[in-house]
């Protein structure tokens, strides 16, 4: 037995030097790469149209009637198994629900009206129509500024998750001194912008053409908020243009599992204390536990990192397929319980109304398969050579740690990317789609963190 004991001491011992000289050398010291502006419209190159233009959401009737001659010619589904409730995926039970409330309930009149009430436009950057909400406050006290805020999304998810969102950051509070005008545009590909016919759009280059976007908007600095695949992107901007982005808030907090950071984990998987506090023990230990949930839940990734293309033809072809392809991630990455229950949860944190929204913005754009190509172009050769990965982000930082987030890490790895944490809060409930799920509590952190990211402007340097 003390042999053993010994013998764990030696080993956690030698991954810790390993891991301090690699940290010494390696870890988050290199300098940002260079990412010239590239062009991806059609053609070689070619000069935008930089003129920003109203856009309202207008679907053609034809298209909205071939949804519902497709809902009505579905095929009986195949029954689930006994007992099951969306471990194997979608609950096919369930999914008459869905299929009866959206050829029955659902109105695309009534939820087009919806979702053309905030404001929105269109304008080219690097040669691509690129889609925006563009929501200013009403009106403001003297003296109160308005702070520029660039919200970007994830998948499945869209613009339409902040549609109960923004309106909480662009109504200003009483006491603060601030206000938010927020930017939220759809990623090249979701939705209403444009998708790209070149290989090569990654997360970086959708980092490029958002800061494009907004130098375009003649905003010289500006605050910036996302999750999923917004994340990584508003995490790049931040790594990119850290004299454009005063503050970086993300309710998705991840950094790379690199050399470094797989031993510190692997170091606290035998002494826990020396990687997370006691709190945070759950979200990564055991870490047997951890690694079986993400490979169960990423096969998607896999797919869509791989073949996009291919499952993309059978999501266009089918408008209940799609659906339940992505409505699946609204239940699991909400509650992982959720699996466990015959309706996945679904409507425990949201309504069929809003799920389908945006079902719709996916359905109605043909954007399923441009969407994912995302996936591939991300995990390509290119983009990992590019070295974002041994990157530090020095931006002010906050993150909101959701409960039932996908991954969560703790403080200690967090802070190894994020040098300068402002924030982080843990909060009491919520999972990865936290705009749509907890707008409120959302929108609360992030009041804080920009609140605290202002003070620490004005106090004076040392």
């Amino acid at each position: 037995m003390f042999f053993r004991i010994v013998k764990y001491f030696l080993v956690v011992a030698l991954a810790i030097f390993i891991a301090a000289v690699y940290e010494k050398f390696t870890l988050f010291t290199s300098p940002p790469p260079n990412i010239p502006v590239q062009w991806w419209g059609a053609g070689k190159d070619g000069k935008s149209d930089t003129t920003v233009k109203p856009f309202k959401i207008n679907i053609p009737d034809e298209i909205i009637t071939d949804l519902q001659q497709r809902l009505k010619m579905v095929q009986p589904f195949q029954p689930p198994l006994e007992g099951i409730g969306f471990q194997y995926g979608f609950n096919t039970m369930y999914l008459k629900t869905v299929l009866e409330f959206w050829k029955n309930k659902y109105s695309w009149k009534d939820r087009q009206v919806y979702l053309n009430s905030l404001p929105q436009y269109t304008t080219e950057v690097s040669g691509l129509k690129i889609h925006f909400l563009h929501v200013k406050p009403a009106a403001t006290k003297p003296g109160v500024k308005v702070l520029p805020l660039l919200l970007v999304h994830g998948w499945p998810g869209s613009v339409v998750e902040f549609y109960e969102f923004i309106p909480l950051l662009t109504t200003q509070r009483p006491g603060e001194n601030f206000v938010f005008e927020v930017i939220a545009p759809a990623i090249p590909g979701y939705g209403f912008s444009q998708a790209t016919n070149k290989p090569g759009l990654n997360a970086a280059q959708v980092a490029v053409v958002f800061g494009k976007l907004m130098e375009q908007l003649k905003f010289k600095t500006y605050f910036a908020q996302g999750g999923d695949w917004g994340s990584l992107i508003t995490t790049i901007m931040s790594q990119l243009y850290p004299d454009r982005v005063r503050g970086l808030h993300n309710n998705m907090c991840n950094v790379d599992f690199n050399f470094n950071v797989m031993m510190r984990l692997f170091a606290g998987s035998i002494f826990p204390s020396l990687v997370a506090e006691k709190n945070e023990e759950k979200f990564v230990y055991p870490l047997s536990g951890l690694f079986s949930y993400l490979i169960e839940e990423t096969g998607y990734m896999h797919l869509q990192a791989t073949k996009p293309d291919t499952i993309g033809v059978a999501l266009r072809e089918s408008p209940i397929g799609l659906a339940a392809y992505m409505l699946e991630k609204f239940s699991t990455w909400t509650d992982r319980k959720y699996k466990q229950l015959l309706d996945g949860g679904m409507q425990k944190k949201f309504d069929l109304t809003r799920l389908l929204d945006n079902v719709m913005y996916y359905w109605v754009t043909k954007s399923i398969t441009t969407s994912m190509r995302l996936y591939s172009e991300s995990f390509s050769y290119d983009h990992m050579a590019l070295g974002l990965d041994k990157v530090a982000v020095n931006v002010p930082f906050a993150c909101a740690r959701f409960p039932h987030e996908i991954l969560t890490l703790p403080k200690s790895i967090i802070k190894l990317k994020y040098k300068n944490l402002v924030s982080l809060t843990d909060m009491s409930d919520g999972g990865h789609f936290a705009a749509m799920e907890q707008p409120k509590l959302l929108a609360e952190d992030v009041w804080a963190a920009v609140r605290l990211m202002l003070e620490n402007e004005n106090k004076p340097k040392a």
